[in-house]
C-alpha cells in the first residue's frame, strides 16, 4: 500500500506504551473539553466555541482509533494484520476529519447567515487558553511516537491534535475581535478558516502518505 511505511520488525515496547498513554489522555481530556465547550458555546451562541467543542469530540474519536492501532502494534498479530490495522486507522481518522471540516463549515455559514452575535464569556477565553498548552504538548509527543513507528495513521492523529491547538488560537482571536471592535462575523469566519487544512489532511490521510507529517 502506498504510504504504508510501518511494520517492518517490532517497535520498542516503551514507544508503543507511551503512545497508548497519549491516546488515553487524548480521549479523556477531549471528552471533558467537548462537554464544556459545547455547553458554553450553546449558551453564548458562539460558532467558534461550538466548533471548538466538536473538534474536541472528533479528536476523542481519533484518539480511540489511534488506541486500537497501537494495541495492534503491541499485540502478537502478524505483519499483515498490523498492516490491515494501519489501513483501517488511516481511513477512520480521514472520515473523522471530513466530518469535522464539513460540520464547522455548515455551522459557521448558518451563523453568518443569521447574523448571530456571540457573547464573551470567561469559559470562551479560559478553555481555549488551557487547551493551547495541553494540545501543543500532546501534538509534539504524538508526532514523536508516530515518527518512531513510521505510521501515517498516527501522524494523522497528531494532526488532529494540532488542529485542536490551532482552533484554540482562532477561537480566542474571534472572541477578542468581537469584544474589542464589535466584529461579530470574526467568530464564525475564524472557525471557517480551519475547514481547508482539515479537509486537505483528510484527503492525504485517506490516500496514504509516504510518511512525514509536514502539515502537523
Amino acid at each position: 500500500m502506498a504510504g504504508l511505511s510501518v511494520l517492518s520488525g517490532t517497535p520498542p515496547r516503551t514507544t508503543v506504551s507511551r503512545g497508548v498513554r497519549l491516546a488515553w489522555l487524548t480521549i479523556l481530556w477531549n471528552v471533558a473539553e467537548a462537554a464544556v465547550a459545547l455547553i458554553a458555546g450553546g449558551f453564548a451562541s458562539s460558532a467558534a466555541l461550538v466548533a471548538f467543542g466538536l473538534d474536541s469530540a472528533v479528536e476523542s474519536a481519533s484518539g480511540a482509533i489511534a488506541l486500537r492501532r497501537l494495541r495492534a502494534e503491541a499485540g502478537t498479530e502478524s505483519r499483515e494484520a498490523r498492516e490491515g490495522a494501519e489501513r483501517r486507522a488511516q481511513r477512520g481518522i480521514a472520515v473523522s476529519l471530513v466530518v469535522l471540516g464539513l460540520w464547522i463549515a455548515a455551522q459557521s455559514s448558518w451563523t453568518l447567515w443569521r447574523g448571530e452575535r456571540p457573547q464573551v464569556t470567561w469559559v470562551g477565553i479560559g478553555l481555549p487558553l488551557l487547551s493551547m498548552g495541553v494540545m501543543a504538548w500532546l501534538a509534539r509527543a504524538k508526532r514523536q511516537v508516530a515518527g518512531a513507528l513510521r505510521s501515517p495513521a498516527l501522524e494523522a492523529d497528531a494532526f488532529q491534535t494540532t488542529t485542536c491547538f490551532r482552533l484554540s488560537v482562532l477561537t480566542l482571536a474571534g472572541i477578542a475581535l468581537h469584544a474589542a471592535a464589535g466584529l461579530w462575523w470574526a467568530d464564525p469566519v475564524a472557525a471557517m478558516v480551519m475547514t481547508v487544512p482539515v479537509l486537505q489532511e483528510a484527503r492525504e490521510t485517506w490516500r496514504g502518505r509516504p510518511g512525514g507529517c509536514a502539515s502537523c
